[in-house]
């Protein structure tokens, strides 16, 4: 079966950051701007975690690109957005890979596919990236089959390169897959992004990287372990992998009281709640009231990066849906506004260039 397509090499950077007032403890302030978080690269234009994806979204002007990282069964850390890659890659159509297809359940979800940690990097060099959402975004699907899988280490150099070019810090916001499930396996996410992350001069505190992760756990041993900032992402559906396991009855409801902000602030600069959590949502899909949870997270000394904004009408509030179908743009620039009315530090964006644009209406000045 052929295989088409060439892919974009790359070299690391570093970026702006966000926020008037200070992160808890001795971190480093952030510059006072809302920041712009290429969410996977910028999969509203290519398929995601793609150097291609990548590059768009720090060309379109986010001061940040997010890689999530998974292993391979040779311990390399390479993005893809989950353990399964039956959704991301070409695997399917590998009848050499076809024995591998297996069930298995990671942080509680039973999935059927093809998972990460049952190839080699070599193998996994042999698929090519397509698009998980043809349904909603079908002009990406012209760049199927055109990437490799990236790995870590070709992110950061592609930060640097770009960084260099632009003339302007491009930073890395990697986040963490399925820790508890990588580390069961014998395969720990932490210490080879430790190691490339200190390899490419990127473990002070001053540096342009924030690691993120839904796992608490490794969240705090990361917090000894390197002095970058750490946020912690919170769900709102899921209650963390690692706090689940651990019995107890801990959930996102008690993370985000005024006593478990504080008990982050221990060992994160900011958390990145999913949107619903900082404006309501009706079961009809209605925009609701905001939950207090940025006051609450600034009054503990925490950024607030909020996930993820897209255009699609799928994704939108139903009164800033436009008719026609679900792939069809909304009104995202008032859903951008809301949020930022708000102070929000930071926001993950599918659409970087949108975010952007949605930041010079809210400052009426230009921030790329």
């Amino acid at each position: 079966m052929a295989v088409t397509g060439a892919v974009l090499t790359p070299e690391p950077a570093q970026p702006p950051q966000t926020r008037a007032e200070e992160p808890a403890g001795d971190r480093p302030p952030d510059p006072p701007r809302t920041m712009v978080i290429a969410h996977r690269g910028a999969p509203g234009y290519r398929p995601e975690h793609t150097l291609a994806g990548y590059e768009l979204g720090a060309r379109m002007g986010a001061h940040y690109i997010e890689p999530d990282l998974v292993s391979t069964s040779d311990g390399v850390l390479v993005a893809r957005h989950d353990a399964e890659i039956g959704r991301t890659t070409d695997v399917s159509a590998h009848p050499e890979f076809a024995d591998r297809r297996t069930v298995r359940t990671i942080d509680g979800h039973t999935l059927d596919g093809w998972f990460v940690d049952d190839f080699t990097l070599a193998e996994l060099r042999t698929l090519r990236a397509v698009e998980p959402l043809p349904h909603l975004r079908q002009e990406n699907t012209l760049y199927d089959r055109r990437h490799l899988i990236p790995t870590f280490d070709e992110i950061l150099a592609l930060r640097a390169r770009l960084s260099a070019e632009l003339g302007r810090e491009i930073g890395v916001y990697p986040e963490t897959k399925h820790p508890g499930y990588f580390a069961s396996t014998g395969r720990p996410l932490e210490p080879a992004l430790v190691a490339s992350l200190r390899a490419a001069g990127l473990d002070r505190a001053d540096s342009p990287v924030f690691i993120q992760s839904f796992e608490t756990a490794n969240l705090r041993a990361l917090h000894a372990e390197i002095p970058v900032r750490l946020v912690q992402l919170l769900d709102d559906e899921d209650d963390p992998a690692d706090l689940v396991a651990a019995g107890g009855g801990r959930t996102v409801a008690d993370l985000v009281t005024p006593e478990g902000l504080a008990d982050i602030a221990t060992y994160a600069s900011g958390i990145g709640p999913a949107k619903d959590l900082v404006i309501s949502r009706s079961a009809d899909g209605a925009l609701g009231l905001p939950t207090g949870l940025v006051e609450r997270a600034h009054a503990a000394g925490l950024l607030v990066h909020v996930y993820t904004f897209r255009n699609e009408n799928a994704f939108l509030p139903l009164a800033l849906r436009t008719p026609g179908a679900e792939a069809d743009y909304g009104d995202a620039f008032s859903e951008y506004l809301e949020f930022l009315a708000l102070g929000i530090d930071g926001m993950f964006s599918d659409n970087p260039d949108t975010a952007l644009a949605a930041l010079e209406l809210m400052l009426g000045e230009q921030v790329a």
